[in-house]
């Protein structure tokens, strides 16, 4: 390549990466998932629009899977263990149980309905068995729904991914039906070597980042993030699931006391970002627009059977033990979105030739981008609808943190809604843990330091600094005096964020 050749590249890459940013920031204020307006971009600079040519389904493949190791381990380096950790089972048989039961009943829609070979019909059904936690989380965020149910998809859409990528592999490298105890033999194997992987290198790296000062504070993100992609490589090099090793290794890196913990957070999240933006338009440049009007009927087929069928059932066989609440079992029906590991898998079986490869291709694509248009925007009302979006959601507090790595503190912002019954109490009367402390006040557009007699109102923005020690002590006591008020403790309120009487258990 020469150095004007270079310039244009860099120039072109640099036009769609902003345009990608900007289509992130639409879609996040009309409640879209990014990814359907970053599919939007690659498609509008490939060959049918700005004329760029990309074909390469191995590169695809090759750097697609190396965007999703970045994806999760950005994921598991911002989930809360305290969020999932009760969790693990349910979701690790949705995970995988739920993957199976997807995939056979998706197989048999696309058999019985499309005319579609068994073969083919399982491979589709593997491909789009997988949820996308970018996707789903992008709309769920944004909802006041209980934790335990956030918590519980989170974690499905961070161990399906390997268990699918294994199925995909199976089908798209055997021409007969693999047997069943070897498919399960192998599927074990890569899940239990993989997760090993992925928790020991998460150790090593927390270990190894406490004990060595490196000589930039910029350093830190790095050799954390590198410690992620070591796992996910040492995985796959073994013949291991890289997927699952690189979500556990971030997910044990991330909840470890570690050094610079913003920095390192602020910069996974603009790696997994940009793994995203990348992906995403070059898998709209992979596809030819010419042929996918007539994939849609096909799509829609598909889609149909997975959202109305085979996603309820796996669903419903895989809760029965756990007793989850029906609403919110319909809830985590609906929001098994598909995003970007569908349209990877496709890439596999084109590599390996599989006949009607480029068919299925298109059909993935299009009943991603249909049903994620479905699926999105109506979350928030489908959980309406189901009493799951909690009915003191305008009384709760809001709390964000980011981390004061010199202090070893949190920063909390909270904001003071109508009808909170924090509104009159004074600071010394909030009792918050020592050493939490509220540090200043934001009231209509000024700052106020305040003492210990200031009396709180409705619209004030407060920020206090905490320990990692006392923030869930301090958010609880704020919850409670939020909606109790400062005579709460002895009301029996304790600022739980999933309390009794909501219609999570109902």
């Amino acid at each position: 390549m020469t150095l004007p050749e270079l310039y244009v590249t860099l120039l072109i890459a640099g036009t769609v990466l902003l345009a990608s940013i900007a289509a992130a920031r639409t879609a996040h204020r009309v409640g879209l998932p990014s990814l359907l307006l970053f599919l939007a971009v690659g498609i509008v600079a490939g060959e049918d629009g700005l004329g760029l040519r990309f074909d390469d389904a191995q590169l695809a493949q090759a750097l697609g899977t190396a965007a999703l190791a970045l994806i999760l381990v950005e994921g598991g380096l911002t989930t809360q263990w305290g969020d999932v950790r009760r969790l693990v089972a349910p979701a690790g048989v949705l995970a995988t149980v739920g993957v199976f039961l997807s995939v056979l009943v998706t197989a048999a829609g696309a058999h019985w309905l499309l005319g579609l070979d068994w073969n083919v019909a399982l491979l589709l059904g593997a491909i789009v068995s997988s949820t996308d936690s970018a996707a789903v989380f992008s709309v769920l965020r944004a909802l006041p729904l209980p934790r335990r149910l956030t918590g519980l998809v989170e974690a499905e859409s961070g161990f399906n991914d390997a268990p699918t990528i294994i199925l995909v592999l199976v089908f798209s490298t055997t021409s007969d039906a693999p047997a069943i105890g070897a498919l399960f033999g192998n599927l074990l194997f890569q899940l239990a070597a993989g997760g090993l992987l992925g928790v020991l290198t998460g150790l090593l790296g927390a270990v190894a980042l406490r004990h060595i000062a490196l000589p930039a504070t910029g350093l830190y993100p790095l050799a954390t993030v590198g410690f992620g992609i070591i796992a996910f490589a040492a995985a796959g090099a073994v013949g291991a699931s890289g997927i699952i090793a690189a979500y556990l290794s971030g997910l044990v890196l991330g909840n470890s006391q570690l050094p610079h913990r913003a920095a390192t957070r602020s910069f996974a999240e603009g790696t997994g970002w940009l793994a995203q933006i990348g992906l995403f338009v070059m898998l709209g440049l992979l596809v030819d627009p010419s042929e996918l009007p007539g994939a849609i009927l096909p799509a829609l087929v598909v889609g149909l059977v997975l959202l109305l069928a085979a996603r309820p059932v796996s669903v419903l066989l895989c809760l029965l033990p756990f007793r989850i609440p029906l609403r919110q079992q319909a809830f985590i029906s609906w929001a098994g979105l598909r995003g970007a590991v569908p349209i990877v898998l496709t890439t596999f079986p084109v590599v390996e030739d599989v006949p009607h490869a480029r068919e299925i291709l298109n059909i993935v694509f299009v009943l991603v981008a249909l049903f994620t248009l479905l699926q999105g925007p109506t979350l928030p009302a489908v959980a309406r609808r189901l009493g799951l979006v909690r009915t003191d959601a305008l009384r709760e507090i809001q709390v964000e943190a980011a981390p004061l790595d010199v202090l070893d503190a949190d920063l909390l912002t909270v904001s003071i809604p109508e009808g909170s019954r924090l509104h009159g109490v004074a600071v010394f009367e909030l009792r918050l843990p020592s050493p939490t402390v509220v540090t200043l006040i934001v009231r209509d557009g000024a700052t106020l330091v305040p003492d210990r007699g200031t009396v709180l109102r409705a619209g004030d923005e407060l920020l206090l600094i905490a320990t990692p020690e006392t923030r869930e002590d301090t958010e609880r006591r704020l919850r409670a005096i939020g909606r109790r008020g400062k005579l709460a403790r002895w009301l029996g309120e304790h600022g739980a964020p999933e309390p009794e009487g909501t219609s999570t258990g109902r």
